[in-house]
């Protein structure tokens, strides 16, 4: 089974440098509290690690 990440966004991109909001956006966050379910790809890890004080994570086993 492939890994799936679980990605929350629990803190505003608001005041944030332009990459991290642009960061968010991208992986599909544009509210807060926010979950969206990615492929645990090494793309989607750097990503999730540039806004890594921004989200919270979760490993989920895909479906």
């Amino acid at each position: 089974m492939a890994k799936k990440l679980q990605i929350t966004l629990i803190h505003s991109p608001i005041g944030r440098p332009e990459n991290q909001r642009k960061t968010a956006f991208a992986l599909g966050l544009r509210k807060l509290h926010q979950t969206v379910v990615r492929q645990d790809t090494p793309v989607i890890r750097g990503m999730v690690n540039r806004i890594s004080h921004l989200v919270s994570v979760q490993e989920v086993e895909a479906e």
